[in-house]
């Protein structure tokens, strides 16, 4: 499941990435990056864990911040407003 989660990140990514370099569109990647990050964070905790419930809960939780950052991301770049970046990571980092 991570690795297919990783690599439609990447993809995400990618096409972010051939879309070109305005400022709300390196704020949409940032985001991306962001909730990518914190995500791993959460599934490598989950996976240290020994509480099956733990775990479960700190995957659904990284579900989450993917999503978040994944709006955050669209929002960014639909709007054309790089300055989403700074709400978004705000929000990201208290997940």
């Amino acid at each position: 499941m991570r690795i297919a989660l990783k690599a439609a990140g990447m993809a995400t990514l990618l096409a972010l990435g051939a879309c070109g370099g305005n400022a709300d569109d390196r704020a949409a990647d940032n985001i991306e990056s962001m909730a990518e990050n914190k995500a791993d964070a959460l599934e490598d905790q989950a996976d240290r864990t020994g509480n099956e419930a733990v775990e479960d809960a700190l995957e659904d939780r990284a579900d989450n911040v993917r999503e978040v950052g994944e709006d955050a991301a669209d929002k960014a770049d639909d709007n054309d407003d790089a300055r989403v970046e700074n709400q978004a990571g705000a929000v990201i980092n208290q997940m």
